[in-house]
């Protein structure tokens, strides 16, 4: 079995018209909202063997901040994750080696979503990750997905929707 974590950068910066969009940085809530969903994962034990991130400034920035990692995993830049959509994420995934246990993938809007959506077999999921990711998919949320087919066969509604994190949800438990 197989686990598949996809995370959307978080929060950037619009402020500088003249960058262009690969270009654009975090914000600081985006730097926190990151570093939150950091310790949600060390804290759910969500380590992944490799990291696919698109080579935009937002998305490697996300990532840095996931750092340190207990076991460093692979990291792999992909320039062809850079506002991917559905068809080029399922090539992407399909080429990861069997022998890869978990994947982090961090990428964008509205290719993040709308492969969650494709990715998620409704019947096997839980109802109410399902209804959160179904209503969107904000900067620096994450989907946690169990995918039982090899890597190399991931098609549509291939994958169990296990979780569905938002930084909205994480700021929510820490007021609790």
């Amino acid at each position: 079995m197989h686990q598949l974590l996809l995370l959307r950068h978080a929060k950037s910066s619009w402020e500088d018209a003249s960058l262009a969009d690969r270009d654009r940085a975090l914000t600081a809530r985006g730097r926190r909202a990151a570093t939150a969903m950091r310790r949600a994962m060390r804290e759910l034990g969500l380590a992944p063997d490799v990291v696919l991130v698109s080579t935009s400034k937002r998305t490697l920035e996300t990532m840095s901040l996931l750092k340190p990692w207990d076991d460093t995993p692979l990291i792999e830049p992909m320039d062809e994750l850079y506002l991917a959509g559905v068809p080029r994420l399922f090539n992407v995934l399909r080429a990861v080696a069997e022998t890869v246990r978990s994947v982090l993938v961090i990428g964008h809007n509205p290719g993040m979503h709308d492969f969650a959506i494709a990715l998620t077999d409704v019947d096997a999921s839980a109802a109410r990750p399902l209804h959160d990711v179904r209503e969107g998919f904000p900067t620096g949320a994450l989907a946690e997905f169990s995918i039982i087919r090899p890597w190399a066969r991931l098609d549509t509604g291939g994958a169990r929707l296990l979780r569905f994190l938002t930084p909205k949800m994480l700021d929510s438990a820490d007021t609790r």
